[in-house]
């Protein structure tokens, strides 16, 4: 493919279909030429499932079935192949879930998957905004985090081909272990020489203030606490912790 210039936004206009209200906390993957979006906050946490078609420019809601979860925000969304899967999130304000979905696009088929508990340690916690990263070799890495109580855990869940899961797993890790954290972002990439695997993990929240005059307010009511939702506003009087 031949260099043709740096990359270019471009705003999508014209497109037809019921369009997503407006949202945060929300998370999309792609199948194809498909973006598959869930979730999301507005006013409360909703349970919407939307479908872009890059292709056509189409919006549509497919029809659902199935073990449906219940509507969450700040949730971990990966996806392989046609199979999606989606981990814990906010489901209303205060209540969080470390619950495991899966959504088979190929028919838009809900199911409540159970994994085995890890033999080392207890499931992963709570969680809300939890990375979610694929792995190469069918597990998924995650590093997770609960708003209320920043957390460094990283653990893999094994899969299998088709639509079965086996366990949740802690691995053994070595170095200088990343801060606890939330709101950050990571990626898994493989070195072509060595074809090593690596998790890379940037920024996010480790606690609020930030700075000594800054606090943390969320923009929009009915989800308060997201870190979509989370502006930096300066104050003069003494802090408080709106985290």
């Amino acid at each position: 493919m031949l260099y043709k210039g740096p990359p270019r936004w471009k705003r999508v206009l014209g497109w037809s279909g019921p369009v997503p209200r407006p949202r945060h906390g929300h998370r999309a993957v792609a199948i194809k030429e498909l973006m598959v979006v869930f979730g999301g906050g507005n006013e409360g946490i909703v349970d919407e499932l939307h479908v872009y078609n890059t292709a056509t420019n189409q919006w549509f809601i497919p029809a659902v079935r199935g073990d449906i979860p219940p509507g969450c925000a700040a949730y971990g969304f990966v996806c392989d192949g046609t199979r999606l899967l989606v981990f814990g999130g906010m489901v209303e304000y205060g209540k969080y879930s470390n619950d495991l979905y899966e959504l088979q696009a190929s028919r838009w088929e809900w199911k409540k998957l159970k994994a085995k508990n890890p033999k080392n340690g207890p499931l992963p916690a709570l969680a809300l905004a939890t990375v979610f990263p694929w792995w190469a070799t069918n597990a998924t890495y995650v590093f997770t985090f609960f708003i209320l109580r920043y957390l460094n855990d990283l653990y893999t869940l094994e899969l299998r081909a088709g639509s079965s899961v086996v366990g949740w797993d802690i691995p053994i890790t070595y170095g200088v272990l990343p801060p606890p954290r939330e709101s950050h972002t990571a990626v898994v990439y493989t070195e072509k020489a060595s074809r090593k695997s690596r998790l890379i993990i940037y920024g996010g929240m480790s606690g609020c203030p930030f700075s000594e005059i800054s606090a943390f307010k969320t923009c929009l009511p009915g989800f308060p606490g997201a870190p979509c939702a989370i502006k930096i506003s300066k104050v003069n009087a003494p802090h408080k912790n709106y985290c």
